[in-house]
């Protein structure tokens, strides 16, 4: 297979609705674009239009990850010796990389995963200034020296990178979470095995692709796609097996906890992220206008999908008719759609039919456990 550099975005023949184009994607493993060894895909589609399908992707088995890992560990003793000044001058191209095809994926993001085209210029330029705060750090990446109580003794510490970093990502912030992630450890020396989320592959095809057009060496970062239950599984399990040093994890508590528990079974340290509950309280003395807006925003904003979006509303019995009336009104004028084709659009799509579903379950429960339902008709498409 060619390397990710000598090639651009294989088109598919499609019959999408609205004429975008549908893209074969790959792993990249140590730099070369490589379909799943067994040769099973699966397709991303756009929520907002199920007809419109973005690509075909590599539904990754065990060898496919354990392959991205070998190749990651191969590459770390080049990058981990490469000058953290070096390392940092090519975090910034990445930065810059980003900037100049800023609107491209702000759009391509949207229509991966739903987002308003405003939160998803948003996600990107956090992405860009993730890339553009670290390319400094190449230059202050200090150990410390402490004075030492005894003569003839000297205290001091170095930082050194770990080795081979698992990174996996909830599809909700394809974009920015990943580089938070990887573009720290990759500053520090480490390498990279990447599983892509399941609802937005073509996203992070495009994101590794930049990389690499940055300067980055083969191998540094490794991109997977597949099921969280498979290729995810797979990169988890590896921890096992010795051949992950750090995992990066965001994602669902349960997921988190297994997680957890295999990491220090084997004292590997490992980041988590996971599902948030989030009271939000109204009180007499609140600022009702700020209160509103707040309560509105941290509700429907990334319709609802956030690890911090709003759980539950607590309202003082003071202020409640006040306050109910002014949030209604806003809740009651929200436009809900494409904001690919709509302009002023606060809530998109579900990330995937299967996110629509378990909140339709959600509903289904709060109501059969005495729940009123004040506003809402249920399902608005199919």
């Amino acid at each position: 297979m060619p390397h990710v550099l000598e090639t651009g975005f294989e088109a598919i023949d499609s019959e999408n609705p609205n004429g975008s184009p549908m893209i074969r994607g790959y792993n990249i493993i140590g730099g070369q674009l490589e379909p799943a060894s067994d040769g099973s895909t699966f397709e991303s589609k756009n929520p907002a239009i199920l007809a419109d399908c973005l690509g075909v992707f590599p539904l990754s088995t065990k060898d496919d990850v354990h392959k991205a890992l070998k190749s990651a560990k191969s590459a770390f003793p080049g990058w981990s010796s490469t000058p953290a000044p070096t390392r940092g001058q090519i975090i910034g191209n990445m930065g810059r990389l980003l900037m100049e095809h800023k609107d491209d994926l702000v759009r391509l993001e949207t229509r991966e995963i739903g987002k308003t085209l405003k939160e998803s210029a948003g996600e990107i330029q956090e992405a860009i200034d993730t890339c553009l705060f670290f390319q400094s750090e190449g230059r202050r990446l200090y150990g410390q020296t402490v004075n030492s109580e005894l003569p003839d003794k000297e205290l001091f510490t170095y930082r050194r990178p770990l080795g081979v970093c698992g990174i996996i990502n909830a599809c909700n912030f394809p974009s920015a979470v990943p580089f938070w992630k990887m573009i720290p450890a990759i500053m520090c020396g480490n390498t990279c095995v990447w599983k892509s989320p399941q609802d937005s592959p073509l996203l992070s095809f495009a994101l590794a692709r930049i990389m690499h057009e940055a300067g980055l060496p083969d191998g540094v970062v490794n991109l997977i796609h597949g099921k969280g239950s498979g290729a995810g599984q797979h990169l988890v399990d590896a921890v096992d097996e010795g051949m992950v040093n750090k995992i990066s994890f965001t994602g669902s508590t349960s997921v988190g906890k297994m997680i957890g528990e295999i990491c220090g079974r084997n004292l590997v340290s490992c980041s988590l992220e996971l599902g948030g509950k989030n009271p939000l309280v109204i009180m007499p003395s609140a600022n009702l206008e700020n209160a509103v807006e707040g309560a509105y925003w941290a509700g429907f904003g990334t319709a609802g999908q956030r690890c911090t979006s709003l759980g539950n509303l607590i309202v003082h019995e003071d202020i409640y008719e006040d306050f109910m009336e002014r949030f209604m009104e806003k809740v009651r004028s929200t436009k809900i759609g494409d904001s690919m084709s709509n302009d002023d659009v606060l809530y998109g799509p579900m990330l995937s039919e299967k996110y629509a579903l378990d909140f339709l379950d959600g509903l289904e429960m709060c109501e059969s456990s005495g729940a009123r339902r004040i506003y809402g008709e249920g399902r608005i498409t199919t």
